[in-house]
């Protein structure tokens, strides 16, 4: 489902005088999980930017090595 599918699913509804939007979960979930997908993109983006920027040299553009990192996330 695309964003735009998603926002076009959304269900309007009057509480308590007031217009409100509303999802079910499947579309909400799917909403979320495409804006992660934009986000993912423009960081993916960004880092790639960055790596152009410093000739091509990981270091220089602040990436880090696995083995030197890894076991933080454990």
């Amino acid at each position: 489902m695309t964003g735009l599918e998603v926002l076009q699913s959304v269900n309007f509804l009057n509480l308590k005088g007031k217009q409100v939007a509303v999802l079910d979960v499947e579309t909400w979930q799917a909403l979320i999980e495409w804006l992660e997908t934009l986000e993912d993109g423009q960081i993916a983006k960004k880092a790639l930017n960055e790596l152009k920027a410093a000739g091509g040299n990981r270091q220089r553009a602040g990436w880090l090595k696995w083995d030197d990192v890894e076991s933080e996330l454990e």
